[in-house]
């Protein structure tokens, strides 16, 4: 965890970005239509591509649901803890 209390993941996923926010198209039910917005409704969490496959992922307080769950509902190359 940095200084200012919130834990930063740099995410590389092995699929697109684009081809993982397919998994909103029902925004009723999610409530959203991309991961962005799925991540950032997380109190303190924001999401931030930062190429078509990579994203950097902060979290004051939330950072161990979010992985978890993206463990299990996206494909993952790499994540790196900063």
């Amino acid at each position: 965890m940095n200084a200012a209390g919130y834990q930063t993941l740099i995410v590389k996923f092995s699929k697109p970005i684009k081809v993982l926010d397919e998994m909103f198209d029902d925004a009723e039910a999610w409530g959203v239509t991309t991961l962005c917005e799925w991540i950032n409704a997380y109190e303190s969490s924001r999401f931030t591509a930062i190429d078509s496959h990579t994203a950097v992922i902060t979290s004051e307080y939330n950072m161990e649901c979010l992985m978890e769950w993206l463990k299990r509902n996206t494909p993952i190359a790499e994540i790196t803890e900063c």
